[in-house]
């Protein structure tokens, strides 16, 4: 059974989101202060610039996102191609800018940074590759070709070349540094937000499935009309029909058997609303019934449910919860999928707490990612083994971070092995050396007659048939 699929919106896909206002935004706000540093440049310290080419170069901007305001509407989507496109306009006017005032003897150098950590929180990769190596590129010409920064009486303003070499040398790995830790960030931002996503998508679909009984009951309403339209004509017809009793002897049959249909909807709906123990079962009921989807799949799955002081011989009822029952039934599909032959999963319980264990005999979890498991995405890639295994299926990361959020949510705490390193500990089971994933809840948190959550028995009204 492959891992299910959500709709949910890539990390890698959201250089396509971006909407134009901020971009026109950013770059009014890039040349409010490139128009403010050549005002202060020519009427405070008099610096001889080519100042027409330059506010030429700043009025490209300017008509640029002038046409984008008026032509366009606010809310427009830009593509990751028009994105791209966007920042490279940026990065190359800022480096026009910077030939006509000195090159990397102008302070403002430094700003070649900004296009490359916007173009890494908002596009792609490889985009971000692109404007990183074009703004290298541009640096490197700038320390060797751009028109001179002149005073009023007509000297040179310029560093020394070893310090023209350092601010080379300090942009380009700002560049690279600044492009690769924006990157990181974006992408766990990205991943996280779209695991969760898919975390809520996976719980909603549960909760539908918890909530059949409301189905019922609103089946029940729907069908209530045409049951009544069936039962006043069939009357109707059996009062017409008297002188022939064969056929209004079937007419009254149609009436009674409408009247029996209107009653078993109604009593269905009602049970469905009202039978309480759906809010609740014991501990192996509610485990067997997370393995139940994943017990045809050609693994045995054994259970062993037992009191671990051996006082209480009855497994506790606990809350039947669907974010429990979807967490469980992910772990339990993880284990059957990397399963060899068996799968074991054990369920104990004390006064304090209730725990459940489930084992696989497969290879276990990979050395470099168990200490991160319950991440999302920690696997990306499949190796060919595994994809013969475990065909469709996309890794395990997603499908583990869901399980581990949706059970964390219900108070349990989640611990990750491998079997070999688990029974070191305690010395019994060897034959058990796949993964290990114990989850483990204070009884009082999912307890569901003496926890913090009750739910009475009252009584259980049957279904009338």
């Amino acid at each position: 059974m492959a891992e299910p699929e959500f709709d949910v919106l890539k990390g890698r896909d959201r250089g396509n989101w971006v909407r134009l206002r901020t971009i026109i935004l950013l770059r009014w706000g890039a040349i409010t202060g490139q128009l403010a540093a050549l005002i202060v440049a020519r009427e405070i310290y008099g610096l001889s610039l080519a100042y027409g080419l330059c506010f030429l170069v700043v009025g490209t901007s300017v008509i640029g996102n002038l046409v984008a305001t008026f032509i366009f509407p606010e809310n427009k989507r830009l593509s990751e191609t028009q994105n791209l496109l966007m920042v490279l306009f940026d990065l190359l006017q800022l480096g026009l800018l910077l030939y006509l005032t000195g090159g990397l003897h102008n302070p403002f150098s430094i700003l070649v940074v900004g296009p490359v950590t916007v173009s890494a929180m908002a596009l792609s990769g490889r985009s971000t590759l692109f404007i990183g190596s074009v703004a290298i590129t541009i640096v490197t010409i700038l320390s060797d070709l751009h028109l001179p920064l002149r005073t009023a009486q007509g000297f040179v303003l310029q560093i020394a070349d070893v310090f023209l070499f350092g601010q080379w040398l300090a942009i380009v790995i700002a560049v690279i540094f600044l492009g690769i830790y924006s990157r990181w960030i974006a992408t766990e931002l990205h991943s996280m937000s779209d695991a969760l996503q898919a975390t809520q998508l996976a719980l909603a679909r549960e909760q539908k499935l918890t909530d059949l009984g409301g189905v019922v009951a609103a089946a029940a309403h729907e069908l209530g009309t045409p049951l009544a339209t069936i039962k006043l004509t069939s009357s109707e017809l059996a009062d017409d029909l008297r002188d022939r009793p064969d056929l209004a002897e079937d007419a009254r049959l149609i009436r009674d058997q409408a009247d029996r249909c209107r009653d078993i909807l109604r009593s269905m709906g009602r049970a469905g609303k009202d039978d309480l123990h759906m809010r609740q079962a014991p501990l192996s009921t509610v485990v067997e019934e997370a393995a139940e989807p994943h017990r045809a799949r050609g693994k045995a799955i054994d259970f062993d449910f037992r009191s671990e002081d051996g006082t209480d011989p009855v497994p506790p009822g606990i809350l039947r919860r669907p974010e429990l029952i979807h967490g469980l039934r992910n772990l339990i599909q993880n284990a059957v999928d990397f399963a060899t032959d068996r799968v074991w999963i054990e369920g104990r319980w004390s006064a304090e707490r209730i725990s459940i264990r489930i084992m696989d005999d497969g290879r276990g979890y990979a050395p470099q990612v168990i200490g991160r498991i319950g991440d999302p995405f920690v696997r990306r890639r499949r190796s060919d083994p595994d994809a013969a295994r475990r065909p469709g299926y996309e890794g395990m990361g997603l499908g583990l971070f869901i399980a581990k959020t949706l059970l964390e949510r219900t108070g349990a705490e989640l611990s990750f092995a491998n079997g070999a390193e688990w029974y070191a500990r305690t010395g019994d089971e060897p034959e058990r050396t796949g993964a290990v994933v114990e989850v483990v809840w204070p009884r009082s948190k999912i307890d569901a007659r003496r926890g913090d959550s009750p739910v009475p028995m009252g009584e259980n009204p049957a279904i009338p048939t």
